[in-house]
């Protein structure tokens, strides 16, 4: 029939399923065609993917049915609390088995995420398909290869429970940042990225205002909408916005609340390359913003790139990263980058601490010098929780950094702590006394004792002391 190679079987076990109320064999799935989705949540191409996926599921509801293999890549992903909350931050709605050990990736042969493995309506692999597929030609392909088949019965409807989202206030909130208020107050903004909205506090952490309609969109205007944003920066006249799963960047006027495109148009771009205006420039998953002067930094997640949005031209143009993903230094458009997550400006105003995810490294981009340079991390496997000197130091997947006189705290992400590197003596700590935190993904730093935490997973903010080791709980 399609192939001559039998399928191994994907329930085994002591293995975790999600989405489903019991696990599922081939032979539940047989008469229709399976595509296998070998993912993990760490990795953006794996991100890039879920849509088109989604399409799939809608365009063939009762001749395909898509199975999440999540093969985790770190050791926190082998959590399931940890893949559940994903999956729940992700919208993921398709069955999902969690493979630790990765049983279902050896017996595939796969080598690579996000890898997709097609298999026959009687149960042979046919097809596999490594990196991130182009959502019209794998749509189109898969339709041709279903029209020219006999019709197969499905053997009913699947037991497919997605799980309930969880939330209060906010739901998987991404970055914190100061927005300046008038007359000198204090305010913080805060990617809502599971509520598809900005929020801004007060200094009390009481809440002003918000942005986006509440549901996942895209539109400009009073009544405008956001996917997902991770990322902001503030200025004293808007709030611009990283918004992730529409691939661009916003602006929020603050004077009059109209939201508005600067660049990206909502779907995923390629490399950054030559300079180009805004809105002709197509952005791959931007995760976090800094503006220094009139320029706005950005992190270009899925590109493994750091770019720049000129405020006053509206030109964007590439700063740092070759497009490779990797840990090399040197000459920022050479350099090598991996999954950049979070960024800040230096003390000095020249130059971005960024956190490096995919490599669990702490780097610096240096505007007068135009050189990457690394404080801590080693290679796209090297990761762990081990402080002391800072050449020396390992953190795990980490998705925020902020400065403060002669530190950096790190939202050291997949370690669930702060970490705290003295850049005089250049070592690394883990800052004392916070409770146990899920993934954090935002921080910022009011002078040197006082921190805001995204708790990203626990759905709330925490102010900390880093002097007392006291904290409380903004929402």
């Amino acid at each position: 029939m399609f192939g001559i190679v039998r399928a191994p079987e994907i329930d085994r076990p002591g293995q975790v399923w999600f989405n489903v109320d019991r696990p599922l064999s081939l032979a539940d799935l047989k008469g229709r065609l399976v595509v296998l989705d070998f993912w993990t949540f760490c990795c953006v191409n794996c991100l890039h993917t879920l849509p088109t996926l989604q399409v799939l599921e809608q365009a063939f509801p009762d001749r395909l049915v898509v199975i999440g293999i999540h093969s985790p890549k770190f050791d926190h992903e082998c959590q399931p609390a940890a893949v559940a909350a994903a999956i729940d931050r992700l919208g993921v709605t398709h069955p999902v088995v969690h493979d630790p050990h990765l049983i279902l990736w050896e017996e595939y042969c796969v080598q690579a995420w996000p890898t997709l493995v097609l298999i026959s309506p009687d149960g042979h692999v046919i097809g596999q398909l490594a990196g991130e597929p182009h959502p019209d030609m794998l749509l189109k392909g898969l339709g041709d290869m279903l029209s020219r088949q006999p019709v197969h019965s499905a053997a009913g409807a699947l037991p497919i429970r997605p799980a309930l989202a969880g939330g209060g206030r906010l739901r998987f909130p991404g970055k914190i940042k100061h927005c300046p208020g008038a007359g000198g107050q204090k305010q913080w903004a805060v990617a809502d990225a599971g509520h598809h909205q900005i929020v801004l506090f007060d200094d009390d952490g009481r809440e002003l205002r918000r942005w986006g309609s509440g549901e996942a969109g895209y539109a400009d205007g009073l009544v405008a909408s956001f996917d997902g944003p991770e990322g902001l920066a503030c200025d004293a006249d808007a709030i611009y916005v990283a918004d992730t799963r529409n691939h661009a960047i916003r602006r929020i006027d603050r004077a009059s609340d109209t939201v508005s495109t600067l660049a990206g148009f909502g779907c995923r771009g390629g490399f950054l390359e030559l300079p180009a205006p805004g809105g002709d420039t197509a952005l791959a998953s931007p995760w976090d913003l800094e503006v220094v002067g009139r320029q706005l930094f950005f992190a270009n997640a899925g590109s493994h790139q750091l770019g720049c949005l000129d405020l006053d031209s509206g030109q964007v143009r590439l700063v740092a990263g070759s497009g490779d993903e990797d840990i090399e230094d040197g000459p920022a458009q050479q350099a090598r980058l991996a999954q950049p997550s979070g960024l800040a400006v230096n003390a000095g105003g020249d130059g971005l601490y960024f956190a490096d995810s995919e490599t669990s490294a702490i780097r610096h981009l240096c505007l007068k010098s135009g050189e990457v340079s690394t404080l801590a991390g080693a290679g796209l496997f090297d990761f762990g929780h081990l402080n002391g000197d800072l050449a020396q130091s390992r953190f795990q997947h980490p998705l925020a950094v902020a400065t403060a006189p002669g530190m950096i705290y790190v939202a050291d992400s997949y370690n669930g702590v702060i970490r705290a590197i003295d850049l005089e003596h250049s070592q690394v700590t883990d800052l004392a006394g916070p409770p146990v935190l899920s993934e954090p993904a935002g921080i910022a730093a009011d002078g040197i004792g006082r921190l805001l935490v995204c708790d990203t997973n626990q759905h709330r903010i925490l102010e900390i002391d880093a002097s007392t080791h006291q904290s409380r709980i903004w929402a």
